[in-house]
Parts: structure tokens; C-alpha cells; sequence
């Protein structure tokens, strides 16, 4: 009887086991990955912009900024004896580049003019009740309902100082890409002497961003125009204003327990990174893969969703593409951020884990992602530097340095990644 218990007591313990495989996870060790490589950033119109600070006669104020070939500065400052007047250039700005691309410099009063905004009926300059110096309150004076035009076009019966005897308006190109302003209040020295009240600035390669010339005043001219108050317009510029970068087609390999595009903290191996890192071009690059061992698959993302050829993505469009992996393996990609000299998104050299314990990698993976620097070009102004590839005149044209590929260091204000990319692995 003895036998016969431990005999039933076995073949339990045996069937238990065998119903505990049945019901574990089985592992998968291999499959189809299939990323998404998003640019999410939101497109902006303008580059940078700012504001100014009230003038009195005889004082001055400086701002300075970063411009690459092919940007214009816009500025608006009011006149402040009067009802809607203020000192603007035409209404898509001045170049702060020649055609032959040299930085423009030295004295630009001669592109400023005198403007009226349209929107509140003019009185005897200096001596209006509803003129910011003497009005009650902001806002006070009788409507106009006109659209933004010349004072000289105008013909109010009023005489105005001539711009000479009010404003100065001086830029000095500093070093690279730097800009500085220099606003200069000089009727302290003439009879009509007025504030120049606070104002802003924008930097911008297209568009009107401050006024359109015969169009209605908007997104805050009217405030800044009438009562030198620029918050509503400098907070309009300002959402509109910002980095904003492409990335460019980029390489991916799967290995296991190599570094196939680069090393952390050693120089660039000369096998193609440099010209994805500086032009946006992957195939030197994929190309030497061919011979590195332990590299499972390779290849290039370069067409846009939607697209037929390949292209960058701008904001709003994504890569995607597919590959094999197994248990063991990991993924390297490399892609340029193309408001740079030499900056990349990558996950570290070592790549990304696609498996853990045959558990695949799924969902959102952008924080695995970091930008590196290829140590490769001397890096200037993001978005600004006129050897980054937007600019630049020919391929590998900025001035070459020899560092590590490292991650980039906080020399320049730069987004994080999660506000550039976003990055999503699905498993099939």
C-alpha cells in the first residue's frame, strides 16, 4: 500500500509539472521589427525674434542674434508722440546678407520708414489728448478701421520729423553667424523730441511677420502701434519662431556585440559616418557594413512615407521600414539632425537590445535616443551656421576638426530629442 501512495503521489507531481510547461510563455527568438522614425516638431515661420525697450531721446538699446545667409531682420519700434505711428523696414525686412554672401554692416536708417498703422485716426503730432504721453488709457482714440501704410501716403495735413532727426539704426556683424542692433533715440538733439517706445524684432527668411503693407494691422501691431505695447505682437513672434530641423536619411544595422557605426569617446573610423553626420549622405557608410563582421543585416531609410525618392522628412513625416532579427541581436541607426555641422540621433554605440529573454522590444523607444556630435566640423549656431548643410555652398565645405564622437555637449542651446523625433518599434 506503502508503494502504491507514493506511486500516485509521483505521477501527480509529474502531471503538474507537465501542465506548468504547457502553460508558461514559450519564448520567440526571432521575427519582423518595423520602425518609425518621426519627425515631430512643429513647423515654425520664423527663426528667433524678441523685443526692445523703450528709448528716450539721447539713450540707445542692443540686442544681438544669430542669422545665416538668406535671413532678414524685421523690426517695429512706435513713435511715441503720436497716435499709430511706428518705425519699421518694408514689410519683408532687410537682408543681413549680400547676394554675394558677406554679412551686411554699418548704418541701415536709410532702409527705415515711418508707418501708420491704420487703426487709430491721427492727431497733431506731439500735442494729441489720445497720444500715448497725454491719453487717458490705452486705446482711447477714435478708431480708424484703416490698413498699415506709409505716413507718406497718408496724407493727414500733419508735418513729421524727418526719420534722421528721431532714429539710427547701426549693425555690426560680431564673429561666425552674430548679429548686433543698435537702436539709437536722437531727437534729444532736434525740436520734436519723443520716445521710441518698447518695440520688437524678428529674424526670418520669408513672409511679413510684422505688418503686410495695405493690409489691416494684426496679431498685436495695433497695440504695440498705438500704446508701445509689445507683449501681444512679441508673444505671437515668438510662437512662431524657433529651431527647426530635417533629418536626413539615415543607416541602421543589426548586430550582435560589435559597435557597426561607431565608438563612444574614439574618432570617427573614416568609413562614412562624417558624410552622414555632415551632409545627410548614408551610403558610404552602409557600404562599409558589408565588410564588418557579426553584422546580421544593413540598409538605408531614405523615402518618406508617401514619398517615391528619397528625401529628408520635415516635420509631420516619418521612415519606416522593416528587418529580421533574433534573441542576441541589437539595433543601430544613425540619422543627421540637418540644422547642424555634424550632429546625429543614435541610440549608444552599442545599438538597442531587440529581445530580452525572447521578450521582443515594442512601443515607443524615443528615449533610448541621444544626440552625438561626430567630432567631425567645428559646430556653429543650430540652424544658423552657414556651413550646416542648408547653407553651406558644397558638401564637407566647414572647417574640419578632429574630436571624438561624443555625445553633443551643451555648447549650444539645442532641443531634446523628444521634442525632435519620435521613434516606435512594432513586432509581427
Amino acid at each position: 500500500m506503502k508503494n502504491l501512495i507514493y506511486a500516485l503521489v509521483a505521477n501527480i507531481f509529474l502531471l503538474s509539472s507537465c501542465l506548468d510547461d504547457d502553460t508558461k510563455m514559450i519564448p520567440i527568438e526571432k521575427g519582423t521589427f518595423t520602425l518609425k522614425f518621426e519627425n515631430i516638431q512643429m513647423g515654425k515661420a520664423y527663426f528667433n525674434s524678441g523685443t526692445t525697450d523703450g528709448i528716450g531721446p539721447g539713450g540707445s538699446y542692443t540686442f544681438s542674434f544669430n542669422a545665416g545667409k538668406g535671413a532678414k531682420l524685421s523690426l517695429a519700434t512706435m513713435l511715441a508722440q503720436t497716435n499709430d505711428l511706428f518705425y519699421a523696414f518694408g514689410d519683408e525686412g532687410v537682408s543681413l546678407y549680400t547676394v554675394g554672401g558677406d554679412a551686411v554692416v554699418g548704418d541701415l536708417s536709410s532702409e527705415l520708414m515711418l508707418w501708420d498703422a491704420g487703426t487709430e485716426v491721427n492727431q497733431m503730432p506731439g500735442t494729441g489728448a489720445d497720444q500715448a504721453p497725454r491719453q487717458a488709457g490705452p486705446n482711447t482714440g477714435a478708431a480708424e478701421n484703416g490698413t498699415v501704410k506709409l505716413i507718406a501716403d497718408v496724407n493727414d495735413g500733419y508735418t513729421y520729423p524727418a526719420l534722421s532727426e528721431v532714429i539710427k539704426v547701426e549693425l555690426s556683424h560680431d564673429s561666425g553667424t552674430e548679429f548686433t542692433v543698435t537702436l539709437t533715440n536722437v531727437s534729444d538733439t532736434y525740436v520734436f523730441q519723443s520716445p521710441l517706445a518698447p518695440g520688437v524684432w524678428v529674424v526670418h527668411n520669408d513672409g511679413m511677420p510684422i505688418f503686410t503693407e495695405n493690409q489691416a494691422a494684426a496679431n498685436g501691431l495695433e497695440g504695440l502701434a498705438e500704446d508701445g505695447m509689445n507683449a501681444e505682437l512679441a508673444t505671437y513672434l515668438a510662437n512662431m519662431s524657433g529651431y527647426v530641423s530635417p533629418f536626413a536619411p539615415g543607416v541602421f544595422a543589426i548586430s550582435n556585440q560589435v559597435y557597426p557605426l561607431f565608438e563612444d569617446a574614439k574618432p570617427d573610423r573614416g568609413a562614412g559616418l562624417e558624410a552622414l553626420a555632415e551632409d545627410g549622405r548614408p551610403d558610404a557608410l552602409d557600404a562599409s557594413l558589408d565588410a564588418m563582421a557579426h553584422i546580421w543585416s544593413h540598409g538605408v531609410f531614405s523615402i518618406p512615407n508617401g514619398m517615391s525618392s528619397g528625401a529628408p522628412i520635415f516635420p509631420g513625416e516619418y521612415y519606416e521600414f522593416s528587418f529580421e532579427a533574433q534573441e542576441g541581436d541589437y539595433l543601430s541607426l544613425a540619422s543627421m539632425l540637418v540644422q547642424s555641422n555634424d550632429l546625429f540621433v543614435a541610440f549608444d554605440d552599442m545599438g538597442l537590445a531587440l529581445f530580452n529573454n525572447g521578450v521582443a522590444k515594442t512601443g515607443d523607444i524615443t528615449s533610448m535616443l541621444m544626440i552625438w556630435d561626430a567630432g567631425t566640423e567645428e559646430n556653429e549656431y543650430p540652424g544658423a551656421g552657414n556651413n550646416q548643410a542648408p547653407r553651406q555652398i558644397a558638401a564637407n565645405t566647414g572647417t574640419s576638426e578632429s574630436k571624438t564622437v561624443r555625445l553633443v555637449d551643451n555648447e549650444f542651446v539645442l532641443p531634446s530629442v523628444e521634442q525632435l523625433v519620435r521613434v516606435t518599434i512594432s513586432f509581427n
